[in-house]
Formats: structure tokens, sequence, C-alpha cells
């Protein structure tokens, strides 16, 4: 499993993501692609600081008339000036963008949050709410271009270390509020915190949104093989307390194949939901930290057809998943119950075809064999779709390489859980 550890030492803004992520080997073009797809006028812009003596990259979002970047510029002081909108404004920006649709489901979950932590601390409905510094160009592009670099990046579970959230004072809209800010402390609900440091907000609510909408877990780092690192810079030296954040990258130790887990299963039968709906209902399910999403017809009672839908998760994510399909389906009743799995080890190697490059998903037994392999289909898709060849076609050939390059003889086929 591909791992995301955020080591928030200094804690973590909607621009040190940006940073670490680019730090890490996501694309600056892919950031700068989503930012112009928003079609709201902003641009990045990107650099390499130095904050406590380390090398970092410094993103930032550059909106329409506000001159460019320089080394004091800093997303972590709220303007008390930022444009007010409503969340139906923002949430109509990121749907009629050309993003994919785990990019908008993401997105839009951390809008959301972000409005029903600013109802409840303003105790009106959500519709009433107008965003002042969330709302502006800048955080709506930190978001969701946190979330296309989120998705470049290819990590299955996001984890991060308790929260340095900062002390004293920070200056919003609402006044002057002690850190972390009316709506940072209820985006983090349960999240370790702590404050190190001098006095400044180090966890903006733009961060904390992003956290809740990667469904990060907090935990001690790992056991894990590192594949790449990066340092995301914040806008302020603060000397003696590093303003970074620092990303790791890696495939967490499996567990042995006669070692088993537990997985939750959630069910539940609709039979009065579109097709539509609830395709659209399962990308939000997998954006939201479900394994795999599954839907099979069925007869129900009274000749009635059906749709069975499964969602295969971790134990925990059951109280947010079981949210979701309430809130998003018609179904009033759904089930859950815990089983126990087993995995083989897996690991990731690179191929290259005459096309580019195509990751290949690999699967050994205890022994180290290998068991199967498959080439990862997002790459041989953006290959296919870029070269107008038939995808069958890259990922046979991929294979073929792969098979040439370790001889090995394998299958195509990839197991699921």
């Amino acid at each position: 499993m591909r791992i995301g550890y955020l080591e928030c030492f200094s804690g973590i803004s909607g621009d040190m993501l940006l940073g670490a992520l680019v730090d890490a080997g996501v694309p600056f073009a892919c950031l700068e692609e989503t930012a112009v797809a928003l079609g709201v006028g902003a641009r990045l812009e990107m650099r390499k600081v130095s904050r406590g003596g380390l090398a970092a990259t410094k993103v930032d979002v550059i909106a329409p008339d506000q001159p460019a970047s320089g080394p004091e510029h800093s997303h972590e002081a709220h303007p008390v000036h930022a444009p007010h909108r409503h969340l139906s404004a923002i949430l109509a920006i990121i749907r009629s963008a050309p993003l994919t649709e785990t990019v908008k489901a993401r997105s839009i979950r951390a809008f959301q949050l972000l409005g029903e932590a600013e109802a409840a601390i303003h105790s009106i409905p959500i519709e009433k709410v107008h965003f002042h510094e969330v709302g502006a160009v800048d955080t709506i592009v930190d978001i969701v271009c946190a979330a296309a670099g989120a998705e470049a990046l290819g990590v299955d579970r996001w984890l991060a270390s308790p929260l340095n959230v900062g002390s004293g004072t920070v200056v919003c809209q609402h006044g002057t509020l002690p850190v972390p800010a009316p709506a940072t402390l209820a985006l983090l609900g349960d999240a370790p915190i702590y404050a190190a440091g001098s006095p400044m907000e180090r966890v903006t609510p733009t961060g904390a949104a992003v956290l809740r909408m990667l469904d990060v877990c907090y935990a001690p780092l790992p056991p894990m093989r590192i594949k790449a690192s990066g340092y995301g810079a914040g806008g302020r030296e603060t000397p003696g307390q590093p303003n970074l954040l620092r990303l790791l990258v890696g495939e967490e130790e499996a567990a042995q194949a006669d070692e088993a887990e537990s997985v939750a299963v959630i069910e539940t039968v609709i039979d009065d939901s579109s097709p539509q709906l609830l395709a659209y209902v399962s990308e939000l399910l997998l954006a939201s930290g479900a394994w795999d999403v599954y839907r099979a017809a069925v007869q129900m009672k009274k000749g009635r057809a059906g749709v069975q839908m499964t969602v295969l998760c971790r134990p925990d994510l059951v109280p947010a998943l079981r949210d979701l399909l309430f809130r998003e389906t018609t179904t009033i009743g759904l089930r859950w119950r815990l089983e126990k799995k087993v995995g083989l080890a897996r690991e990731f190697g690179k191929v290259q075809t005459a096309w580019g490059e195509v990751t290949i998903k690999i699967a050994r037994w205890p022994s180290g064999k290998i068991a199967n392999a498959a080439p990862e289909y997002e790459d041989c898709r953006l290959l296919a779709t870029g070269h107008s060849i038939p995808l069958k076609q890259v990922m046979q050939e991929a294979m073929r390489i792969y098979a040439e390059t370790t001889g090995t003889a394998t299958s195509t086929r990839k197991e699921g859980l």
C-alpha cells in the first residue's frame, strides 16, 4: 500500500501542502493546469526557498490583479477584505471545471466541511454562510490543486503526525481571535494537537480542511520503504522552528499472506435511484477513502428490480461512509460487518514502453516468488488516449516488456480485496 505521511511539526496550510507535493515529485504543470481549469483567473508561481537552512519548495497562488509573490508573501496572514462567496457559488465553480471526478468530489467535500464548520460557529443554516478568507480565490485554488496533486501522487492512504497548531492570536474577518481560529478548531475535531515555536497561526482553516478531505489518520510513522520526500514552505522564516511541512511517500511493509486483517463491509439495496446517481455516489465513496465500491443488480420483494451497493473500507471509516450513503442516496437502511482478509505482499515497478512509462503492480508469495503482475490502468489509459492507440495494446506491450526484463511469466489478472 502506498502511504503519504505528513509531518506537521510546523503546522499545515494550503501553500505548504502544494509545495510539499511538488517537492515530492508531483509535476508543477499538473497544479498549473488545475488552477487554469477552474477559470477564476488565478495562476501559480513556484520557487525554491530556504527555511531554517533547509531547501524547500514554495508555491503561491496569484489571484487576478495581485502582484507577483515575494519573500514576504504568505497565505497564513488571511486578508481581512477577501471576497465573499456562498458555498453554492464555490461548488458551481468546481463542478463546471474540466477535472476528474475524484478531484471534484474531494474538493466539494472540503468546502462542504468548511461550510458546516462556519454554520455551526455562527448558528446559521449552511446556505446562509458567507465565506470570507476561505472563499477567496487563493483558497479555492489551494484546495482543488491539493486534491489534484494528491491524485497525481497515487497515494492509497494518508497519515499524519500530531499537529503543531501554533499559539497567540490571528486577525480574521471576525476580529482578533486566539489560535487555532474557530473554523480550524471545528475542522480538526479530535485530531491530536499541541503548540510549539514562536506565536503564530500554524494550522490554517484551509490546511485543516485538506486534512479532512484526504481522510488523514493520525499515527506514528508506520513501517514503510521511502520512495520520495518533499518539503513545502510557509510564507515566514521562523527562527528555531522552520516553517515547513514534510511529506514522506513510500510503500507500507505489507502483512504476511497468512496474517488476517480486518475489513469493513457496508451494504445497502436501492430501488429508486438512477444509475448516474449511484455512479456519482461510488466516486464520492472512493474519494472518501473506500477501498472498493461495486454494484450488483438484485431482485427485491414484490418483483422490484434493485441495485445492491457494497463498500469495502477500513473499519474506522464506517461512520463517515455510512453517513455519506444516507446523505447522498435514497436508502433508509444499511448493514455493515467486519470480515477478515489476507493479501499478498505488493510492490510497484516501472517499464518504459514506446509511448511512455507504465507502472506495474506486483504481488509476491511469502517466499518472495512473484504470484502475478498487472499494469496500472490509469498509466495505460493516459498513454492510449495521448497516442490514439487501443488501451489493450498498451497493456499488452507493458506486460511483454516486464516479462522480458524480469524473465518471468506473469498474469495480468489484478486481485481485489
